[in-house]
């Protein structure tokens, strides 16, 4: 087993002389960790490939025009021979043996002194596989570690004590496979998850038993208001040492509330990572079949907010720009003043017989679609007995359905 197991190590090559032989394809794909790694390069090759030529004038590394010669490894810490001269390489890997120099050689890797792993980089973790003379498996067991630590799939907590930190994350529509990489990420390494009644819920599911769940709606108010409240417990729970995330149902900052809780951390001088997720505004629509925009259809799409009536003195919307406008109409939390919406719409010049879609829990196993027009939506929303969350989708998209073509 002895002559096949290697010594696995980090080398720390910052600021240290590092001798690469040949300039081709091998030299291209290993002198970018090298470069990263701080390694002072010297390049000897006759020729090389464009994209080493580039590094070479960028100064990334030293390129002598020239073939191997006797002595070229003095002072060298780490030597990578790569060319397709078998004599200069067996001269170049017996130079590094002499010279005590670890030495990787692309052609012969029995006659090295060093192998190099399949490396791969996920949020400061290097992931670096050796299985002997077999690079593919290497490759594999490297690409399925690293996949499985930025999807979170494969939990790799930090122990070490953090400063007070909460990450708002949006979870995308509701399906659990449509939250971001990074998202599922942050939620395998969370102690605190507080979550809202549409955030993924599945996703809750997969979190290790010690993670704490709370659920945003159940926070007791006492003399605060809602968002007060949850203000308050992600403050608090950050200032006890927790990691913290904040698991929104699709965006943060779309219709989400998410800067008021940035703002609040902002205050509380704690740190905050917004995770954008994926919008319901878009992705329920297209999980329907229904394109927001289409070439000579739509050329513009509007999402609104329809949790305050038209007629409301609170209401922020201009009704009336948005029936004049010709694309498509997106509404949010609206089925409950739908009907109030569609003839706010109507008055202001919309076509009654505009299609109208709504999409009830949409990318779940139980979404369902309801259409309509302008004018029978309301009757239909209560008739199918809809109900939040849905989305509703106004415009002659909707008679592109994707259903329709098959």
């Amino acid at each position: 087993m002895s002559a096949n197991f290697a010594y696995p190590v980090g080398l720390r090559l910052s600021g240290r002389r590092v001798v690469v032989l040949g300039a081709g394809q091998v030299a291209q794909r290993r002198l970018p960790a090298l470069i990263a790694a701080g390694a002072d390069i010297l390049l000897i090759s006759p020729s090389a490939t464009a994209s080493v030529e580039a590094m070479a004038e960028a100064g990334e590394v030293r390129w002598e025009r020239r073939r191997y010669r006797e002595g070229d490894f003095e002072g060298a810490w780490y030597v990578l021979i790569t060319t397709d001269d078998p004599e200069a390489n067996a001269a170049a890997s017996a130079e590094a043996e002499a010279r005590r120099v670890w030495c990787v050689r692309s052609d012969d890797a029995e006659a090295a002194s060093a192998w190099t792993p399949a490396t791969g980089r996920s949020e400061g973790v290097t992931v670096a596989v050796l299985t002997g003379q077999d690079p593919r498996r290497s490759a594999a067991v490297r690409d399925a570690v690293v996949e499985g630590l930025r999807d979170g799939t494969l939990a790799a907590p930090r122990h070490r004590t953090r400063g007070p930190q909460v990450a708002l994350v949006g979870g995308g529509p509701g399906d659990p496979d449509l939250i971001t990489v990074r998202g599922r990420r942050l939620l395998a390494e969370a102690d605190v998850v507080v979550a809202d009644r549409l955030g993924p819920r599945d996703l809750l599911d997969e979190l290790p038993p010690h993670v704490e769940v709370i659920d945003a709606a159940k926070i007791p108010y006492g003399r605060f208001m809602a968002q007060e409240a949850i203000n308050n417990a992600l403050i608090e729970h950050a200032k006890a040492g927790k990691s913290v995330v904040r698991l929104k149902g699709g965006d943060p900052f779309v219709f989400g509330r998410g800067m008021e809780e940035a703002e609040a951390l902002a205050e509380a001088g704690i740190p905050c990572t917004v995770v954008p997720g994926i919008s319901s505004s878009i992705s329920v629509p297209g999980a329907a079949g229904i394109p927001v925009t289409h070439r000579g259809v739509a050329h513009e799409f509007t999402v609104v907010s329809g949790h305050v009536a038209p007629d409301d003195p609170s209401s922020l919307v201009d009704w009336a720009a948005l029936a004049r406008l010709r694309g498509t109409l997106v509404l949010l939390m609206a089925v409950e003043k739908i009907g109030a919406i569609a003839a706010a719409l109507v008055a202001h010049g919309r076509a009654a017989d505009t299609p109208v879609a709504v999409v009830q829990e949409g990318t779940t196993p139980t979404q369902r679609r309801v259409d309509a027009t302008l004018a029978t939506v309301a009757e239909k929303v209560a008739a199918e007995g809809v109900r939040p969350p849905a989305v509703v989708v106004i415009g002659d998209v909707v008679a592109l359905s994707a259903r329709d073509h098959g």
